[in-house]
């Protein structure tokens, strides 16, 4: 018998709107998930029990009607969820109660979401890993030895796990799409303003890389939920001055794809070539031109990118040191010394990302979607990424195609593609700006032809 917590939640708000589900079954359903498997994960750091149920039970009670009724989601702990700590993973900010919901919080509940909890992050959103001296470590379902990715991992564990159907996390490096490809999760970086993002506690203002590379966004177990869900978390907010109105589709193009899946200098592994050769496979099958292509320029995009970090890191760095463990303070001083050695001057990083927005953008023209491996190497042990000599390089490598969509600002899904000798395998899919209309009917096209997700119990 399927349980009400292993649906996607489309199907669960289906069950709502039919009368055969009360909003109060499915927000208890997934709590006593929570009760039952966060333990062995620790994804979840706060669960709102009573503000959930009351909302439910309203919810019931007014007959209210809205286009996700009912639906529980978690909340990263770095996005603002009125009556709950924004702590960032760090003790210092255990108590930093925000003054309003960031916008995709309060978009959800106005469409008559529900939030159930609070999740884990990497201190300070800063690795790919999720890690932090205040609420400790999240745990890989799949295998509690390696890494559950990061900075979004509690959201993904929780999501993969059935405690929700719908997390809400950020991606400024891969912080969505790392940890989906890790547990076996569908996210979507969309292009940049497109979803805002606003805090009521300092910092309120960032510096002017992470404005043009962060994105907050969904991670789920199904595409349809995400297609569900972005006509929702979209649009202006006058509290993102980066944030835009823009339309939610494009005009028709050439359903045509390019595969990259060899990168020079880079070993990827097969269970990556492989699925990328599935999804690759699976378009086909659905009608769709395929062909191999490399996109321009990867390996500048990957030094812009360092650039990009590096433009803050110091200032950055500097102003966490109080507040940041010793562990993630020389992380981030050997980020600093490594960035240091490749520096280029903000006029070149700017030009430079200027030309490769018009040159992939021509690309996009030819082939309005690029496929390609999510990570680039197997899921790693945990803390690999810190290691004092091999870290920096390791996670440059492993995220190699995940870049582009971080300097370009452009829409990046992260797909999965099955498990392969007991862990999930994903690929990306990037579009020109504005269209992850493509990205998500090329996704699910994939999705149509693949066994329905289900959620995982940890191993």
């Amino acid at each position: 018998m399927t349980e009400i917590w292993q649906l996607d939640g489309t199907r669960q708000l289906q069950l709502i709107d039919a009368g055969e589900l009360s909003c109060l079954e499915l927000i208890d359903a997934h709590l006593a998930r929570i009760d039952r498997v966060n333990p062995a994960v620790n994804a979840v750091t706060e669960t709102l029990r009573g503000s959930a149920r009351a909302a439910a039970k309203q919810a019931d009670e007014s007959g209210a009607r809205g286009r996700l009724r009912g639906l529980p989601f978690a909340v990263k702990g770095d996005i603002d969820c009125f009556g709950s700590p924004t702590s960032r993973g760090v003790p210092a900010l255990s108590n930093a109660l925000p003054y309003a919901d960031a916008p995709v919080v309060a978009r959800l509940k106005a469409a008559g979401a529900i939030p159930i909890a609070r999740t884990n992050l990497s201190e300070m959103g800063m690795r790919l890993c999720t890690d932090n001296p205040l609420h400790g470590r999240t745990l890989n379902p799949f295998d509690r030895s390696l890494t559950v990715g990061g900075s979004s991992g509690g959201d993904a564990a929780a999501v993969a796990t059935g405690m929700t159907p719908l997390g809400i996390g950020g991606d400024l490096g891969g912080s969505l799409r790392v940890p989906a490809a890790c547990t076996g999760c569908v996210t979507l970086k969309a292009t940049r303003g497109r979803v805002p993002h606003a805090s009521s506690l300092p910092p309120r203002d960032y510096g002017p890389a992470t404005n043009l590379l962060l994105s907050v966004g969904p991670i789920t177990r199904s595409v349809a939920d995400l297609q569900l869900l972005l006509p929702i978390i979209a649009g202006r907010d006058i509290r993102d001055p980066l944030s835009v109105a823009a339309p939610l589709g494009g005009p028709i193009v050439e359903r045509s794809v390019a595969v990259v899946s060899s990168f020079p200098g880079v070993d990827l592994p097969r269970s990556a070539v492989d699925a990328v050769d599935q999804a690759a496979h699976l378009l086909r099958n659905a009608g769709w031109t395929v062909e191999e292509a490399s996109p321009p320029d990867l390996p500048v995009l990957s030094d812009l990118f360092t650039n990009l970090l590096a433009s803050e890191l110091d200032v950055v760095a500097g102003q966490l040191a109080p507040f940041v463990s010793d562990g993630l303070s020389q992380h981030l001083a050997r980020l600093a010394r490594s960035n240091a050695q490749q520096q280029l001057s903000p006029f070149t990083i700017h030009t430079e990302r200027a030309r490769l927005a018009r040159e992939w953008s021509q690309f996009f023209n030819a082939y309005p979607l690029l496929l390609g491996p999510n990570l680039c190497s197997p899921i790693w042990p945990i803390d690999r990424d810190l290691h004092p000599t091999t870290g920096i390089a390791f996670i440059g490598n492993a995220t190699h195609f995940i870049v582009a969509a971080n300097v370009l600002g452009i829409p990046s899904l992260a797909m999965p593609m099955g498990v392969v000798d007991g862990l999930p395998t994903s690929v990306l899919i990037h579009a020109d700006l504005w269209r992850e209309d493509l990205c998500l009917e090329a996704a699910l096209a994939i999705e149509s032809q693949l066994p329905a997700a289900r959620p995982v119990d940890p191993h």
